[in-house]
Parts: structure tokens; sequence; C-alpha cells
């Protein structure tokens, strides 16, 4: 696939999409508040000025409602895009994504039984516990199913992925159905994904989550890029292939359990962002994983602040938001692409 741009150009123009992403996000919204006095605000909040002459409900939109959710979408954002990249690097598939392996279908089985089996001020709490826990397990469970005497099979692990997403799809179907009219508005919710529930303490989970997993795919980025070339090379070059198929299924598994956890299902970004960045620079991975960390974390603020003002007051779910831009725009590249896909 032929590069278009280096690295070098694109890091300082994704670092400037990113700034600007989070002065839109932290700026505009459902409130119209001076962008002067609310960047204000949010210095006033982190070291205890008092610059701003905004009103003290203003200043708390800004800082309390505002900023968390801005972190919060620049974090998951990052992680599912890098997530997205470590599962095409896996499957040696462009056109792959971390819901492939059911993990995105597991975490959002387990906060439906959550949503659904438990009462409302228990599941508040036990729902992102549920939805995590649900992620890891299928994941793992795909996994067992793959492997055998001859190592883990990945068309295996392909096919379990399906099949156990189709069982727990089916799950939630059912839990929908016998769901009550508020608890299936809460199930409809977070299968559309929303960044409503933002929090410092979530946003700094899910940045320390995307610290750890940018970090331990970085340290294989090599081994992934031998991986690309087939199996068998990469074993002949000195690569443990299944120790490497293990640990990136479970950094993937991680991150993209902790992000449905917190924001529900988010659509598109771990398949659309990759897959741009790759045609762009090239697939080499120790490039190609800081890169779409900054493209999906800039896309997803962006969508975000779409969310919230294209129909003001109301907002829409973000998940949304990213299937309506990712979608065309993703038929757009493969038209253009189709020659090299092919």
């Amino acid at each position: 696939m032929k590069r278009t741009v280096s690295h070098s150009q694109l890091y300082p123009a994704l670092i400037v999409v990113l700034i600007l992403s989070a002065g839109l996000s932290v700026t505009r919204g459902a409130m119209t508040l001076p962008a002067g006095q609310s960047l204000l605000a949010i210095w006033d909040g982190i070291w205890g000025s008092s610059l701003t002459s905004l009103k003290s409900f203003q200043q708390a939109v800004v800082w309390e409602l505002r900023m968390p959710r801005t972190l919060l979408a620049m974090a998951i954002g990052a992680l599912l895009s890098v997530c997205g990249a470590i599962t095409q690097g896996l499957f040696r598939n462009p056109l792959a994504d971390p819901g492939i392996i059911g993990v995105s279908t597991g975490a959002g089985l387990g906060a439906a039984l959550s949503i659904v089996l438990l009462p409302m001020s228990v599941a508040a709490v036990a729902t992102p516990i549920a939805a995590f826990l649900g992620g890891l397990l299928t994941t793992l469970l795909v996994y067992r199913l793959a492997q055998s005497s001859q190592g883990t099979s990945v068309v295996i692990l392909l096919l379990a992925g399906v099949a156990i997403a189709a069982f727990a799809g089916a799950a939630i179907g059912f839990l929908t159905y016998i769901a009550d009219d508020q608890t299936l508005r809460d199930l409809s919710l977070w299968g559309m994904g929303t960044l409503n529930g933002a929090s410092f303490p979530l946003a700094g989970l899910a940045l320390a989550t995307l610290v750890i997993t940018l970090v331990a795919a970085q340290r294989d980025a090599g081994q992934l890029n031998a991986l690309l070339i087939g199996e068998p090379e990469a074993r002949h070059t000195g690569i443990d292939v299944e120790r490497l198929k293990l640990r990136m299924i479970v950094v993937a598994a991680i991150g993209v359990g902790v992000s449905v956890s917190i924001t529900g299902v988010i659509g598109f970004l771990g398949l659309v962002v990759p897959h741009l960045v790759r045609m762009l620079v090239g697939p080499d991975h120790r490039i190609l994983l800081p890169l779409s960390a900054l493209l999906g974390a800039g896309l997803l603020m962006m969508a975000d602040v779409a969310a919230r003002i294209l129909m003001a007051p109301a907002e829409l779910p973000v998940g949304l938001m990213t299937a309506l831009i990712g979608a065309p725009f993703f038929t757009v590249l493969l038209i253009k692409q189709r020659r090299h896909l092919l």
C-alpha cells in the first residue's frame, strides 16, 4: 500500500487536530459560553486562581462537566483506535476490528445482565464492572476454543469470536425483550455509546488504561511487523508467536473491555482510524500505533462536540455520531483503495 505522507509530517498535524478538538470540546455545548473565559475557567480549576469572569454555575459546567468529558473522549478514542490497530495486525487484515473476537458483544452482555437483572441503585455501580468482566471472559473463552496442540489458529479464533458474539447478541436481544420501559431505554443508550457519565476518576482510569495498552503494544510493535509476513516466517526470526498472540489478545481485550465498561459500545473508531493511518504512512506498527491514538482521540472529541450541539439542548449518543461519520467516510476510502484491496 503506497504511503502518501511521511510520519514526520503527520505527527504535528495530528497534534494540532488534537489541541483544536480539545479546545472545541471544552468551549462548545448546549450552553453558549465565551471560549476565552471557558479556557480561563480551566486554568482556575487547575491552579485554584480566579481569573475567569464566569459565574459559579458556568464554571461548574466547564470544569466539572466539559473538562472530564473531554479527557474521557480523548482517552477512549485513542484506546479504541490502538486496540483496532493491534487487532488488525494480529489478524493481518486491515478490515478487522476489536469486535471480531467478541469482546465488545461480551462486554455488552455483561452490561445488559447488570442493567436488567439488578436493582437500579446497584446497577449504576455494577454495570461497568460487569461489562469489563463480560468482555474479558468472552475473550478468554474465544482464545481457549482456538487453542490446539498445533498452537492457536487465527481462523478458529475468528470463527469462535463470530459464534460467541452471535450468542451474546441473542442473549442481549432476550434481555431487551423482557426489560421494562426505563431499563429498555438504559440498554439502548448503552448500546449506542455515551459519554454522559464522564468524571475525573473515570477519565483517569481510561487514561491509565490507554498508557498501559499503548506501552504494551509499542513494546511488541516490531514483532507485530514480523507477523505481517506470516506466522512461519515470524517463527523463523525467533519470535514466540503463541505468546505474542496471547499478549496482544489480552491487551486488546482489556483496552476494549475498559472502554465499553465506561462508555458503552462506540463503533467504527477501531476499524476506520488504524486503516486510515495505515493508508497514509504504511503498516509499520511502531508508527501506526501512536498515530492511531492521536487521530482516534481527536475524532472522538469532534464527534462528541457534534453530538452535543446538533440537537441542543438534547444530545445524541456519541456512538451514533461515530457511525454516521465513519460509515460514509470509510466507504469512500474503500472505493478509492479498492484496486489495492482486490
